[in-house]
């Protein structure tokens, strides 16, 4: 079910409606659990079943981590981190193994390549997984705050908190010790509709009107259809779907934002504008903050982070950065595109660590632009999952120099690339004395927004990580 479809806006409506009745008010959470059921069931109802295996998994393991015998705590941790990461293994990647090692054929290759793929796996399994590291490490949180010793009232919490419909399917992952303290009766008179409204206008905007437009003319860059395209085309087109990929998923996760916050609960940022990054390392922290601040803290520092020598850093960095571009994609093009980003931040770390540039403006144009260049390129590795296609389109962009370019087109995608610029520019500047004036009129760009939403929409279009 698509946020951007009427029956979505259908279920919103109903379950808000439901939610702020005072008769209501104790059934709260039965209210968004039931319509969050019925938001993950719209397309595949069987795959609910997974849905409540995986909450039942989370459920048990970190109940008795804190209520069972203290000696097996250790191994009830072990055995729900093992159990989620065993599902996402299992869905996520069959097909990648059966083109690999059986390639496609046998019944055991024909079996797991038509393994179906549930929407929104990635993101549940690494919120059950800090569910259950959380509870065990005692570290954010008393267990107690997070798992009631009453049953029935912690299995309600963990299955509210896993399938919360606007994080479910594309997060932001929310992590348990700062979810589950949110729980309680919410009041309509409580709702920050200021902040609501900005969340929800911007983020239909940037889906709507810039990622939906946008993929209609980033859709050349799929084999076989760029092979025919001019050099300046094809650089282009790459340009137009980093600012894609931004606006869809940023899109998304303001969307969800805005939605928790409808209903009373808070989500962090998970986009700091990371176009204006100065460095990969900066990039890593506004992009998917989420995430990479999930594998910070569950992966990388756990590996030893850069506790143990500079060796073991930047083997702990290829390992989360690999792993964490498997993540996105059953695909080995995936774990290359995180193996070359793991490279990159190993490469800039060492030569922060050894020359030293004194800053200024123009440095920092360049360092912004180059870290925005590399990570635009990466992205064809999003864009086709097929390797050897990615060393055509290079070879293509050095090859096409003779063809002629489809200027129309690329007005088009300058066009709706723009306000990804402009969304970023705006930041940079806003602290500006001169131009924080400007916010007094700012009811006009949400205005305009809210009239380009209604005008100039894309065609409707998944959101591009449903696919992770």
């Amino acid at each position: 079910m698509l946020f951007n479809s009427w029956i979505f806006i259908g279920l919103v409506a109903i379950t808000f409606t439901l939610y702020y009745q005072p008769c209501l008010a104790r059934h709260q959470v039965l209210v968004l659990v039931l319509s969050s059921l019925t938001f993950y069931s719209y397309y595949r109802p069987v795959l609910v079943l997974l849905l409540l295996f995986s909450v039942g998994i989370n459920i048990v393991s970190s109940y008795y981590v804190v209520y069972g015998p203290r000696r097996n705590r250790k191994l009830f941790a072990i055995l729900g981190v093992v159990l989620n990461l065993s599902i996402l293994a299992f869905f996520k990647y069959s097909p990648l193994l059966a083109k690999t090692f059986f390639h496609n054929t046998g019944s055991v290759g024909e079996f797991l390549v038509t393994m179906p793929l549930p929407i929104g796996i990635s993101f549940f399994t690494f919120q059950g997984i800090s569910l259950v590291i959380d509870v065990y490490k005692e570290k954010h949180i008393r267990n107690t705050d997070i798992v009631p010793e009453s049953f029935l009232k912690h299995s309600k919490q963990i299955l509210f908190f896993k399938g919360f419909f606007p994080q479910l399917i594309s997060g932001p992952i929310v992590k348990a010790h700062e979810f589950i303290p949110q729980i309680g009766v919410k009041t309509f008179a409580n709702i920050p509709w200021e902040s609501v409204f900005k969340s929800l206008l911007t983020g239909y905007y940037l889906k709507m009107v810039i990622a939906d437009n946008l993929k209609d003319f980033t859709f050349w860059i799929s084999f076989p259809y760029f092979q025919s395209l001019a050099s300046l085309d094809l650089i282009v087109c790459l340009f137009g779907f980093s600012c894609q990929i931004f606006a869809d998923f940023a899109g998304y996760s303001l969307i969800a934002i805005g939605l928790a916050r409808l209903f009373g609960y808070h989500f962090k940022n998970n986009f700091n504008f990371p176009y204006i990054a100065l460095s990969l390392r900066d990039f890593w922290k506004r992009w998917h903050i989420s995430l990479s601040t999930f594998l910070m803290e569950y992966l990388y520092i756990p590996l030893g982070g850069n506790r143990k020598g500079v060796l073991r850093t930047y083997v702990n960095l290829m390992i989360v950065m690999l792993l964490g571009g498997l993540w996105h994609g059953a695909a080995w093009s995936y774990a290359i595109w995180g193996g070359v980003h793991g490279l990159a931040l190993a490469i800039e770390r060492v030569l922060s660590n050894h020359i030293h540039i004194k800053p200024s403006r123009a440095m920092n144009a360049c360092k912004c632009l180059f870290v925005f260049g590399f990570v635009t390129l990466a992205w064809l590795l999003f864009k086709l999952p097929d390797f050897s296609q990615v060393l055509q389109y290079l070879q293509c962009i050095i090859d096409n120099s003779t063809i002629k370019s489809d200027y129309a087109k690329l007005t088009y995608l300058v066009l709706y690339s723009l306000p990804v610029i402009l969304y970023h520019c705006i930041y940079l500047f806003k602290s500006k004395p001169s131009f924080g004036k400007c916010f007094r009129y700012e009811y006009v760009i949400y205005g305009g927004m809210l009239f380009l939403i209604i005008v100039n929409s894309g065609s409707a279009g998944a959101f591009i990580y449903f696919q992770f």
